[in-house]
């Protein structure tokens, strides 16, 4: 800073004085039409906040000097008793951003900032101050901006309780601005900041409690509408907490939490409505008016907020204290009805399939999932039950819990999902369980995970064929009614030969695919040993069937794993030595398939 800008800095507060006594003197002699006195002091505030951010080191005492000096400047302007309402008025509409953008900047400044913004809040109409207020929320800064946004919070809350008539109306002004807010800097500020970002959540946790306060107020129908405005903000706001990545953040957070989940009690939500996400969806529908489309816009993670509510009181110990006994229960009557059991898994999957959410939220979100789903006897009672209405969302489930674990830092949490994937697949009902898992073989892109799933299948094959064995007649016939080939052996093979001869074209991609193509030929190889058991009447490989599986599937295979074995052998370099150990497995499953394929074409 050079001598010319030291002295502009030096001279401001004098020159604030001078711009107050011309705005006292402009309101008293009624030539204040048009703002311009208000807008003075405005401007000198701003330069002060923009010398002030733009401070060297050595500058910085002096510049926090001379901005507290300012700042009580002001706040002495509105100390006398006389003060003229018409000029605190016109000075809400101007100074509100300035004063909060100091009190951000400057430690020693905060208070006083406050207490300015406290004056006006107090001593102005409340719907005007609202405005006010949002419109510096939604106001873009650079340097320092949780303070200056927890600062405005904090004076929101406070407005909101101030309010008398319309409320539902003004609180749906007031939360987009502030939503936006917590969007936009929980990403940037996580990482670096840790109090500023808890004091953030604190003091959007008052605005509820604000709210919360006009709900008490309220009496008639528009009580249910703002109570609903209400529950989807604290789901959203715990949603946005559940995204600090820091575990010191997100451990200090766990009181924030417990505060959202007491509002969601006073707005009538319960455990079995957010595992359900019933509760959600009710709230939801009192909102579906054109004109709350853009609010509802705002609460786009509300289903999250669900599930992370329950998953927080299933982890935390405080708000576990608080809400177990019900927890306790809610579970139990999820796990009383299978509907309602499916609701509660298909809901856990916004926690799962977003990358939002630290792991410590994934690993007891699966916990969750596999005490809902822990049922005894929960395949047999599910032959009874049609899913067919919700088998995308079981899909989409699956495939996020699939993500957990291709993705997850640890063989612990990895182990963790694959248990509840295999339970979630062995309580889809039989009839539609080799869809699903088709389903998720031709969705898979990573080999790994599809040899999971092909052996999967090949379970669902033994416990398809057991039950069939059961069912099967002395007299070696069918019973009435029953499909021949049984569908699981339709679904089989063709997953086989998703595997065995792509559909892009070309024998399958050696050795990279050779996990997935060493699961395919041990289900192929299960399928053709559990046919050979069979009496004649119970075959199922038809003729034309067992050529193409041989011809087409297994000998073009068979050059391709010698060939690549043979280059290996001579190589002899650790890496050659890998992929021969890893296609060894593969070409002696491949021979025996073979073995059994051309046994089989000699009984035809």
């Amino acid at each position: 800073m050079d001598a010319g800008d030291t002295a502009a800095v030096a001279q401001a507060p004098a020159r604030l004085r001078e711009a107050l006594a011309a705005l006292t003197q402009a309101f008293e002699s009624g030539d204040c039409s048009d703002g311009s006195s208000a807008a003075a002091v405005s401007d000198l505030l701003n330069a002060a906040a923009a010398g002030a951010e733009e401070a060297g080191a050595d500058d910085a005492a002096a510049a926090a000097g001379v901005a507290e000096e300012m700042l009580r400047e002001v706040h002495a302007f509105f100390s006398p008793p006389s003060s003229n309402q018409l000029a605190i008025d016109a000075l809400s509409l101007e100074l509100v951003k300035p004063v909060a953008k100091l009190g951000a900047l400057m430690e020693n400044c905060c208070d006083i900032a406050r207490a300015i913004i406290e004056f006006f809040v107090s001593n102005c109409n409340p719907r005007d101050m609202l405005s006010i207020l949002c419109e510096a929320v939604d106001e873009p800064v650079a340097s320092n901006g949780l303070v200056y946004f927890v600062l405005l919070f904090k004076e929101l809350a406070k407005v909101l309780v101030l309010i008398h008539r319309r409320h539902t109306e003004q609180v749906k002004v007031a939360l987009p601005a502030v939503l936006q807010v917590m969007n936009a800097a929980i990403p940037e500020y996580d990482e670096e900041h840790g109090k500023i970002i808890i004091d953030m959540f604190n003091a959007a946790l008052g605005i509820g409690n604000a709210i919360q306060e006009m709900c008490k107020k309220m009496v008639n129908q528009k009580n249910e509408e703002l109570c609903s405005v209400l529950s989807l903000y604290s789901l959203q706001n715990i949603s946005l907490i559940s995204r600090c990545k820091q575990q010191h953040i997100l451990s200090a957070c766990g009181s924030v939490v417990l505060q959202h989940s007491k509002i969601l009690t006073f707005c009538g939500f319960t455990y079995f409505g957010l595992l359900t996400g019933n509760d959600v969806t009710s709230a939801t529908d009192k909102l579906l008016k054109d004109e709350d489309a853009d609010l509802l816009k705002c609460f786009s993670f509300a289903m999250d907020g669900a599930s992370l509510a329950v998953i927080w009181t299933y982890m935390d110990d405080l708000i576990s204290k608080y809400a177990e006994a019900e927890l306790e229960s809610a579970l139990k009557d999820v796990k009383g009805n299978h509907t309602r059991m499916w609701q509660a898994i298909n809901i856990l999957r916004y926690v799962f399939s977003s990358t939002h959410y630290p792991w410590v939220l994934k690993s007891n979100g699966l916990d969750l999932l596999l005490s809902i789903a822990n049922e005894s006897c929960i395949e047999e009672i599910n032959d009874h039950v049609d899913a067919s209405s919700s088998g995308p969302e079981i899909f989409a489930t699956l495939k996020a819990i699939e993500s957990v674990m291709i993705s997850a830092p640890d063989a612990l949490m990895r182990k963790k999902a694959f248990a509840a994937l295999k339970q979630v697949v062995s309580m889809v009902p039989s009839s539609q369980r080799f869809d699903i898992l088709q389903a998720l073989v031709q969705n898979s892109i990573f080999p790994s995970l599809t040899a999971i799933l092909l052996d999967l299948v090949k379970d669902e094959v033994l416990r398809e064929s057991r039950q069939a064995d059961q069912n099967f007649i002395e007299s070696d016939q069918l019973q009435d009614g029953r499909e021949w080939p049984p569908p699981w052996f339709c679904h089989a093979l063709e997953l086989v030969g998703l595997i065995l001869k792509p559909p892009e074209g070309g024998p399958p991609c050696l050795p990279d695919h050779g996990e997935q193509v060493l699961s395919a030929l041990n289900l192929l190889r299960f399928v053709l040993i559990i046919d050979s058991r069979g009496s004649r009447s119970r075959k199922m490989f038809d003729k034309e069937t067992m050529r193409k599986v041989y011809s087409e599937w297994l000998i073009p295979l068979r050059p391709i794993v010698a060939g690549i074995q043979s280059e290996s052998e001579e190589d002899g370099s650790d890496a050659a030595n890998h992929i021969m150990c890893s296609l060894n497995p593969v070409q002696l499953v491949l021979y025996r398939c073979i073995e059994l394929s051309e046994e089989k074409m000699k009984g035809f």
